[in-house]
């Protein structure tokens, strides 16, 4: 049997290639909305982060979501990233 191929996407706080199904993908809808998205099948524009909290807080700090969705992120989708992120650390 042929294995798989695992898809890969980059991580935008530290910048390296991880599976897919590792990352937490935030979406920008088609009109306009920010979001998490935990299914990964959303429609939209997505990027994708770590689940470690040294990666948000460099995406955080030079304000890569902000760049990446060409609109300013709220402080309500980086504290719902936090938490995200809490839950897979614990």
């Amino acid at each position: 049997m042929q294995q798989r191929k695992i898809p890969m996407r980059k991580c935008i706080g530290c910048n390296e290639m991880y599976p897919k199904r590792e990352l937490i993908r935030i979406v920008r809808s088609p009109e306009n909305e920010i979001s998490l998205d935990t299914t990964g099948k959303k429609p939209g524009r997505g990027a994708y982060i770590c689940k470690k909290a040294e990666c948000l807080k460099q995406a955080v700090k030079t304000k890569r979501l902000n760049r990446t969705f060409s609109c300013e992120i709220s402080a309500e989708i980086y504290t719902a990233l936090e938490k995200e992120i809490q839950q897979y650390e614990q």
